[in-house]
């Protein structure tokens, strides 16, 4: 299976920048351990786009949003045949928005 390139949106990106700062607030251990945690499920999409499971917050999804959890993150992204897009980073005990 061929690698599918990683891009973020920008408000994705923000929101992740923002939450491993405000975790690092508190710990900067912490911080890193979510932010190389975050970003090591990210790079394992480029070779296993399909291994999370559909996007369950995203309206009339075809199977191609989906999400994965970690560290109390939700990482939403979309694929692509030849990309796969960062959408949104939000702690899960945020309200959830369907989109």
């Amino acid at each position: 299976m061929a690698n599918r390139k990683i891009s973020w949106d920008t408000q994705a990106l923000q929101q992740f920048n923002a939450a491993i700062k405000y975790i690092a607030r508190d710990s900067l251990q912490g911080a890193e351990k979510v932010r190389q945690g975050i970003l090591k499920k990210v790079d394992r999409l480029k070779t296993h786009p399909a291994f999370y499971n559909p996007d369950k917050y995203k309206k009339n999804n075809d199977g191609n949003f989906r999400a994965f959890e970690l560290y109390h993150y939700r990482v939403s992204y979309y694929v692509s045949s030849v990309e796969i897009r960062i959408l949104r980073v939000r702690h899960t005990s945020m309200e959830p928005k369907e989109y």
